[in-house]
């Protein structure tokens, strides 16, 4: 995968995130807990903002970040309104890092160790790894969602 791929993949879905965070109608249905999840939409917001901001903007771009995972699972760290700004930074400092990286670049050694499973891990391997991430969470943010909003049409 090129690197104009990458910006076009990753902008697309953080713009998507965003477009889903916003269609919560409220800010509880963004925090409601449903029978046999783990994580409310909020939560996993917040934890592809810390991801992301950690492993592309901070280790790729140098944006200074400080991730607080722990949070980012068990508090509602950001409103609804401050998560959707949130975003917004985010896709700025993603996409304005891929924009530095060269094509030579992606095969480089990743500076960090992130898939256990890997003793090489090139720059391509975790943009690839944490863009699927991005993607995997997505989808369950718009599960979350749609059934958050029906479970609270029924209770009124």
């Amino acid at each position: 995968m090129s690197n104009s791929t990458f910006i076009t993949l990753y902008s697309r879905d953080i713009k998507k995130l965003r477009n889903e965070i916003g269609q919560y109608q409220n800010e509880d249905t963004l925090w409601v807990q449903l029978p046999g999840t783990i994580n409310t939409g909020g939560n996993l917001c917040q934890h592809l903002i810390g991801n992301l901001r950690t492993y592309i903007g901070l280790t790729l771009g140098g944006y200074g970040y400080v991730r607080d995972r722990d949070a980012e699972f068990n508090r509602k760290t950001f409103t609804q309104k401050q998560m959707l700004v949130e975003l917004d930074t985010l896709h700025e400092i993603v996409i304005g890092t891929l924009e530095t990286l060269e094509d030579a670049t992606m095969n480089e050694e990743y500076p960090r160790k992130v898939l256990d499973m890997f003793p090489e891990q090139s720059v391509h391997l975790i943009l690839t790894h944490l863009l699927s991430h991005l993607s995997w969470h997505l989808g369950h943010i718009n599960y979350h969602r749609r059934w958050a909003m029906q479970m609270q049409s029924t209770q009124q």
